[in-house]
């Protein structure tokens, strides 16, 4: 079981940081190359991109349950109930990608042509998305193991994968978008194609570690078939309120920026400037979270809830200096943040006008979200999919109000990241200051 010195949660928080990273330089690195492509494949890629991100989060919340349940069994000290947990999370990532693949290709043509009022970008949006759709498949796999990984505090190999996926990602994309060499001039598609490409290689990586590694000889994954109708029940009774919990927030900010590109201009284009710049500020956050979920699932699974506390507070103090670290820039020096995804000064000064304003809001989410990941990590998922709904129903009654009636300038209308973080943080700390859930839990345990 993990120990709880700073430099054990560094340990483990920082290959997730690194890989978070990774990922915001893929992202940055398709903007950039896209936005030197055409407008059009740039507005559409950060557009369909959020879509994708959306029904990601159904893989990325049964994992996140996943994590959450085998780390409990490894605080139990249960290698079985471990394999049980990974055998059973496949089986249902499996059917997940069979069914949104099915949803990209018949029903997204329809939905997004009545969401997108501009019927090109429209068109653009679609064909990105029906390409990306394919690394659903590659999730199945990526996400079990890194799931099973994560739970052990094994993040190094996790940073090796996001690595190998970032400089695959990027050689394809100069290649493929702008149509170098060999390759042809495919622009938009050729982004997609690079990206999916790049989720394979990296879930071949994966897979190769499971394989030859050394954690199927603790837990042993393939010597006997632990799946059970129980199993796959209590799996779906955790991960399943985070698979919402993560796709509500997601599509809730794909409705504002729809909205936003509703409001006509450069608007859109202003906006996912700071999207793309914005996810930077996550990644200590999400590293983080990472390691709380995996921290409070094993002191938890062992009984030992009198740590959590100070759990909590080690995280929230590495978690602020890190967001001071890493994105201080938000706050000096924006215009050179906003320039790594756009060159056009007529953009420039107002993305960077805009983060200087929401910049505060990261410092009030790094702190909160340690509380949002402990009810996470006891499994009493339930209570964060509640806590989500009302943090984006606040968010999304504020932005309605900001932009549709109101009808502020788009420098104010990004003012709603306060109302949600502030109620996200707010209220997870009110449900585990006044609620009796420890009572509840250590009663749960001894009937273990």
């Amino acid at each position: 079981m993990l120990d709880i010195r700073y430099s054990s949660i560094l340990k483990m928080a920082l290959p997730m940081m690194l890989s978070g990273f990774i990922q915001s330089v893929i992202s940055i690195t398709d903007a950039a190359f896209l936005s030197r492509y055409s407008t059009l494949a740039y507005d559409a890629s950060g557009s369909a991109g959020l879509w994708y991100i959306t029904l990601y989060m159904v893989f990325m919340g049964l994992g996140d349950g996943a994590q959450i349940a085998m780390a409990q069994k490894v605080g139990e000290k249960n290698s079985k109930g471990f394999v049980a947990v990974f055998q059973s999370n496949f089986i249902i990532l499996v059917i997940a990608a069979a069914l949104l693949t099915l949803l990209v290709q018949l029903c997204m043509p329809t939905l997004m042509g009545y969401m997108v009022t501009n019927h090109e970008l429209a068109h653009a949006e679609q064909s990105f998305l029906e390409i990306r759709s394919y690394s659903f498949w590659a999730a199945t796999i990526t996400i079990s193991i890194q799931a099973s990984y994560l739970a052990v505090g094994k993040t190094s190999l996790v940073l090796v994968a996001s690595l190998i996926a970032a400089i695959s990602n990027i050689i394809l994309d100069y290649f493929l978008i702008f149509g170098i060499g060999p390759f042809p001039r495919l622009g938009l598609e050729g982004a997609a194609i690079a990206s999916t490409t790049a989720e394979f290689l990296a879930m071949l990586f994966l897979l190769s570690t499971l394989i030859g590694g050394r954690l199927k000889n603790e837990y042993p994954i393939w010597k006997e078939r632990l799946i059970s109708k129980f199993q796959l029940k209590e799996n779906l009774k955790i991960g399943v309120p985070l698979l919402f919990q993560g796709m509500v927030a997601l599509s809730i900010w794909t409705i504002f920026f729809i909205w936003i590109e509703q409001m006509g201009g450069d608007n859109l284009t202003v906006s996912l400037n700071i999207r793309y710049v914005y996810f930077l500020a996550f990644i200590p956050i999400w590293g983080f979270a990472a390691a709380t979920k995996t921290y409070i699932a094993q002191y938890f699974g062992a009984n030992q809830l009198d740590k959590l506390q100070l759990i909590q507070g080690r995280i929230q103090l590495l978690t602020i200096g890190f967001l001071l670290l890493t994105f201080h820039g938000a706050i000096l020096y924006p215009e050179a943040l906003i320039r790594l995804v756009s060159e056009k000064p007529e953009h420039i000064e107002e993305s960077a006008q805009i983060l200087r304003i929401v910049s505060g809001s990261i410092l009030i989410y790094g702190f909160g979200s340690v509380y949002f990941q402990t009810i996470s990590g006891i499994g009493r998922t339930r209570i964060t999919f509640l806590v989500e709904c009302l943090s984006t129903a606040l968010y999304i009654l504020s932005a309605y109000l900001f932009i549709k009636v109101w009808k502020w300038q788009l420098q104010w209308v990004w003012l709603v990241e306060y109302v949600y973080f502030i109620t996200m943080g707010l209220s997870s700390l009110i449900y585990l200051k006044l609620s009796n859930w420890t009572k509840e839990e250590k009663a749960q345990l001894l009937k273990k």
